[in-house]
């Protein structure tokens, strides 16, 4: 798959198989978070994997729009330093969500609503925060990863692009 082809084919996915992944898809997944570029190339984040299912459930109580963690087969949590900016977290995020897309590997993001219950599930040092978690598995529905797009479903460019100012 070519990097315009995950683009454009990339959705969201909140029911997965009931089977781990592969192991070397979840190093892909990680590496392709490591490898994202960073503000000043200061790599300011940290992940943590969860694959263990009532640790999986649990996490499902972080936020309203969190309940697809409790299915998925790993989760990623993202991690930077308290009060950082968020910015290096979205592009590595992304980064991973395309990965995984190109592997077969469904994923959703899930904000963190409930930050104290997110830092006494996973244990990190109070001077980190972790904003986002990513669910990954194997879609429940393959088809997911060839269905066409639906037609009218995004913005047009000329909705929302100006040139030069509003």
């Amino acid at each position: 798959m070519d990097t315009w082809q995950a683009i454009e084919t990339v959705r969201a996915v909140r029911e997965f198989e009931p089977r781990p992944l592969e192991e070397a898809h979840l190093r892909r997944i990680l590496h392709a978070a490591r490898r994202t570029a960073s503000s000043k190339n200061r790599q300011r984040w940290a992940f943590i994997v969860v694959r263990d299912r009532e640790m999986l459930r649990r996490l499902a109580d972080v936020g309203p729009y969190a309940g697809h963690l409790a299915g998925a087969a790993t989760a990623v949590a993202q991690l930077c330093p308290a009060g950082d900016s968020h910015w290096d977290l979205g592009r590595a995020a992304q980064d991973m969500v395309l990965a995984a897309w190109e592997l077969g590997i469904g994923s959703c993001p899930a904000t963190v609503y409930q930050p104290d219950l997110a830092r006494s599930l996973l244990g990190y040092p109070d001077e980190w925060e972790c904003p986002y978690l990513l669910s990954f598995g194997y879609p429940a529905d393959p088809a997911l990863l060839s269905r066409p797009n639906l037609p009218g479903r995004r913005k047009s460019l000329a909705e929302v692009v100006r040139e030069g100012h509003w």
